[in-house]
């Protein structure tokens, strides 16, 4: 089991991959260094092979100084003078035929794949024609040679310059075999070294898995250290920060809850008080039966606020319509209107069409209404605006009552937010303009307060004429 997450982790992959490339570039260098060194070894040998030919055919125009006549009208002085001149490279074998004969050689001992009974020499006492070959023969040696013809008054002679490889190409993979030796030590002592450094720079990676061993829904708290500014430390910091969102979550999670528990267990403590309480006199049990069905619609609407809550995070949340603003603003008034005995006024300057979900911005206003008859008296004013312009709309509620005080206007949209002022405590849960913002949200837009004590107080819910 250990073995194969050995071989399963994410250094050993890496490891491997590192090892494999090294490798083949230590065996493409190797097949490089080779074919280097045998192109120079070939291009040395044709250059010695050519000069010993150029050689002879300058000796071939000059003067025999016995007969004061150009050394090729005698071919056998010719090839004397000229193997007594020449001293032959390592490997390197000079040989002359004269009228299909074997005459001499230099250096005198010649190899037996060269020797007057071989038939590479057989073949090279018939050359009539300049030319330059490789032999390999049966034994596995290969040889280069380049001929030479001379023909003079009915005579005819062959100068050949033989080269022997197998040597020089022996010493050539001798010393492959030690740049080998050499790679394979050098790439032993990377994978050893690569292991370590491949240890060292996934540590942070390490870290995150420890940390993640030990987070839990109580403790968030864990964060790891960031060093560098490479990729490892850049998953760090984003890690970080996910811990960061995750603990705000859970943070929310649980005083959602809380806050749902009580706001649930207040009216069933309600309803099992009375029915613990409850007589057999008819007067008590219908103000009884009155007051359970009150706070179960109460726990109801709860519920389904609760639920569009959720709902309005998914993508089916609207069902969106072309809507005439100013239409929509009547409809709202006329409803708002109803919700208690107000100083109702309408600012309908909206005249124009959007794409929005009819239903949800209905709720969304009436809400904003109703939280401002809500902390309002009869005396006080409230307000119902529409605005349009290029790409934004603009629903307002604006009422005259208490306001609402800089240091709760930033978490009064959040759920089971209350105003702790003197702006009158409704029955409702907290949850109405949670439920606004959502609604703005999900059309890709935002709801705006503006407000000051004993100055009223303005909420006004912006969308896209369009949304995305």
């Amino acid at each position: 089991m250990r073995l194969n997450r050995l071989f399963s982790s994410l250094r050993t992959r890496i490891l491997g991959w590192y090892i494999l490339l090294v490798a083949a570039s230590m065996l493409v260098s190797i097949v490089g260094i080779r074919q280097t060194l045998l192109a120079r070894l070939y291009e040395r040998i044709e250059q010695s092979l050519e000069q010993e030919v150029l050689e002879l055919r300058q000796l071939k125009t000059g003067l025999n100084p016995r007969t004061s006549e150009p050394f090729g009208n005698d071919i056998d002085a010719l090839f004397r003078v000229f193997l007594s001149r020449n001293i032959p490279a390592d490997n390197e074998f000079l040989l002359t035929f004269l009228d299909g004969e074997f005459d001499r050689s230099s250096p005198r001992a010649v190899p037996k794949s060269l020797d007057i009974s071989s038939p590479l020499a057989q073949e090279f006492a018939e050359i009539a024609t300049p030319r330059r070959r490789w032999v390999t023969l049966p034994d596995g040696e290969i040889i280069i040679y380049q001929a030479e013809p001379i023909f003079r008054e009915g005579s005819r002679g062959v100068f050949v310059v033989a080269h022997l490889l197998s040597a020089e190409l022996r010493g050539i993979d001798e010393a492959i075999a030690i740049v080998i030796q050499v790679m394979l030590t050098v790439l032993v002592l990377t994978a050893i070294v690569g292991w370590f450094v491949a240890q060292r720079a996934l540590e942070p990676l390490n870290l995150l898995t420890q940390a993640a061993k030990t987070v839990s829904e109580s403790d968030l708290t864990r964060r790891i250290p960031v060093h560098g500014v490479d990729e490892i430390s850049e998953l760090t910091l984003r890690f970080n920060e996910m811990l960061d969102r995750l603990q705000l979550t859970f943070a929310a999670q649980r005083d959602f809850v809380s806050d749902a528990g009580h706001e649930l267990r207040t009216p069933i403590t309600i309803i099992r008080g009375h029915l613990e309480l409850l007589g057999d006199d008819p007067t008590e049990q219908r103000e009884t039966l009155d007051l359970v069905t009150d706070e179960l619609d109460r726990m109801s609407r709860f519920v389904d606020d609760l639920l569009l809550l959720a709902r309005a995070e998914q993508p089916n949340f609207l069902r969106m319509e072309m809507v005439n603003v100013a239409t929509l603003a009547e409809e709202l008034f006329a409803k708002a209107k109803a919700l208690g005995d107000r100083q109702w006024r309408i600012e309908n300057h909206a005249r124009g069409w959007i794409v929005g979900d009819r239903q949800r911005l209905t709720q969304a206003v009436m809400n904003l209404a109703q939280n401002a008859t809500q902390h309002t008296q009869p005396s006080d004013t409230i307000t119902l605006g529409t605005a349009l312009d290029r790409d934004k709309v603009r629903f307002w509620v604006r009422d005259t009552g208490k306001g609402i005080p800089q240091a709760e206007q930033a978490r009064i949209f959040e759920r089971f937010a209350r105003s702790n002022t003197s702006r009158r405590r409704s029955e409702g849960a907290g949850l109405g303009l949670a439920i606004v913002r959502a609604i703005a949200q999900a059309h890709g837009g935002t709801v705006e307060l503006v407000s000051q004590p004993d100055q009223g107080a303005t909420f006004t819910l912006v969308i896209p004429v369009d949304p995305p």
